[in-house]
């Protein structure tokens, strides 16, 4: 059975971007990079919130975000975003729990849940969630988009790995117990 991997970057209050969706605070490192690598190269299936999307494709290189990550297999949860309108990603408007239990029992690699804290709350809830990693950003935004929204149960972790950074950040990747 494939993982299913929740992550990103979050300030230490738990916010993955300002109220307004910017993401200026991350401290991008070489260190981070090595992570990335080594985390990315265990996905092939990727995905993503309509808000997430939206700001992928405000930073992503020229062919837009479906096209940034070859052999990665893109899927965009909205009820807003017209497929014709967004080639190369698959729009989900509809049925995502139930789409996240058929990849997960599928072949191929690892599946990257990336920021969307909403998205990330109805797959925890439906316990289809394997792994929590996040680069934790030494600072507190105050407000934001939160990392975690209020779920209905609690979520049980193990640490798995932990790294400090030299700029002060923590990366931290938790087991999810079932």
């Amino acid at each position: 059975m494939r993982k299913v991997v929740y992550g990103g970057a979050c300030s230490l209050d738990g916010y993955l971007a300002r109220t307004d969706g910017a993401v200026d605070w991350l401290m991008w490192s070489d260190e981070a990079g090595e992570i990335m690598q080594e985390s990315w190269s265990r996905f092939d299936t990727m995905l993503m919130g309509r808000k997430t999307y939206e700001a992928a494709m405000k930073n992503a290189p020229e062919g837009g975000a479906g096209e940034a990550a070859d052999g990665v297999e893109t899927y965009v949860f909205t009820t807003t975003l017209d497929p014709a309108d967004h080639p190369g990603v698959r729009i989900v408007n509809e049925g995502g729990v139930d789409l996240v239990k058929q990849l997960r029992e599928g072949e191929g690699k690892d599946i990257c849940v990336m920021g969307g804290g909403l998205l990330a709350r109805s797959l925890f809830e439906a316990d289809l969630i394997d792994e929590v990693g996040f680069n934790v950003h030494p600072l507190l935004l105050g407000s934001g988009v939160p990392s975690f929204h209020t779920m209905g149960k609690q979520i049980d972790l193990e640490l798995i790995d932990s790294r400090i950074l030299k700029n002060g950040c923590v990366y931290v990747l938790y087991n999810v117990r079932h």
